[in-house]
């Protein structure tokens, strides 16, 4: 997940939609030269693997039902790579597995996410390959626009730290909320709630587009995917910040690696595929037209972005 704490501007809209919250996962698989599984990935099946001049690589990812990862299948069968699907539930499991070597790579999240992950666990997981970023937005079934909101009313959004710090940056720029001073990495506590319009709840991030329909509930900050999954209308929503801003560094979503395997040929190939046509429009089609395709950034950039973004947090923290 990627970046993140610049105050991005505000994009508005009208609209919502209810739907049910499905979590998933993804791991993929690659096959390429004997001699580069072999210093890689022992083990059974990737020793057999290796007899046929194989490479294995496993990604991991939080949105395994997205028609892309099957189109990007397809083109690493063309270069004679194999991808394989396997699965996560939940946020906090694919950076664990990665460096545990369940899987070679992970593709959900941006660069903040990965940069409060390095801090708080010490590892050195690395981007090499940028995706996309999308707006993080505000959704109602009450509510048509931010106006409307009255003094008390609550609004769910995810209670991991990066995610939380950017929903509040969400609705601050919506007016919804005030802090007591200018925190970097916000969170609850920084909201000054006699200044602000709603009063937060932080929940796990795959529960908040459920709680569209509860009445306690004015408004639930969503994640693109668990938004897609949830069946709204990704047009439908009442406020988001914008993808596009100069200060969206650290949302820029990436493809993930140990630090030894940024160099790594096989998953720079699946980089350079994520970014085939055929990939591109069908991930912004998937997500309603809201994801931005981040070019430009090679690992090196990206590599840069990531270690001020964990100095920010530390700064913050």
């Amino acid at each position: 997940m990627s970046e993140n704490v610049p105050v991005l501007p505000a994009k508005n809209g009208g609209g919502r939609r209810t739907g049910l919250v499905v979590g998933a996962v993804v791991a993929v698989v690659v096959l390429v030269a004997a001699l580069v599984f072999a210093l890689t990935r022992p083990g059974t099946d990737d020793a057999a693997a290796a007899e046929e001049g194989a490479t294995v690589v496993r990604l991991g990812t939080t949105d395994v039902a997205q028609p892309h990862w099957e189109i990007l299948t397809e083109l690493a069968a063309e270069e004679g790579i194999d991808l394989e699907i396997v699965g996560f539930s939940e946020y906090t499991q694919p950076n664990p597995a990665l460096t545990e070597d369940e899987i070679d790579l992970n593709a959900f999240q941006h660069i903040l996410y990965l940069a409060d992950h390095n801090n708080n666990t010490g590892d050195d997981l690395q981007p090499i390959g940028s995706t996309l970023i999308v707006p993080l937005p505000l959704y109602s079934e009450k509510h048509e626009d931010v106006s409307e909101f009255t003094k008390g009313e609550q609004v769910a959004i995810p209670n991991d730290a990066t995610n939380q710090a950017r929903a509040l940056f969400v609705l601050e720029e919506a007016g919804l909320i005030t802090f007591t001073g200018e925190p970097k990495v916000p969170t609850p506590d920084d909201v000054d709630t006699e200044k602000s319009t709603v009063v937060v709840r932080p929940v796990e991030a795959s529960q908040t587009a459920g709680l569209i329909s509860d009445p306690d509930i004015a408004g639930v900050i969503v994640n693109n995917n668990f938004a897609t999954d949830a069946g709204f209308d990704l047009d439908g929503y009442v406020f988001a910040d914008d993808p596009s801003s100069q200060g969206a560094q650290p949302y820029i979503n990436v493809i993930a690696a140990r630090p030894d395997d940024v160099d790594n040929p096989a998953y720079q190939k699946i980089v350079e595929l994520y970014h085939d046509p055929k990939v591109l429009e069908s991930v912004v089609e998937s997500s309603g037209g809201t994801a931005v395709i981040v070019e430009g950034y090679d690992a090196a950039k990206l590599k840069d972005v990531l270690a001020e973004t964990q100095e920010n947090l530390k700064a913050a923290g």
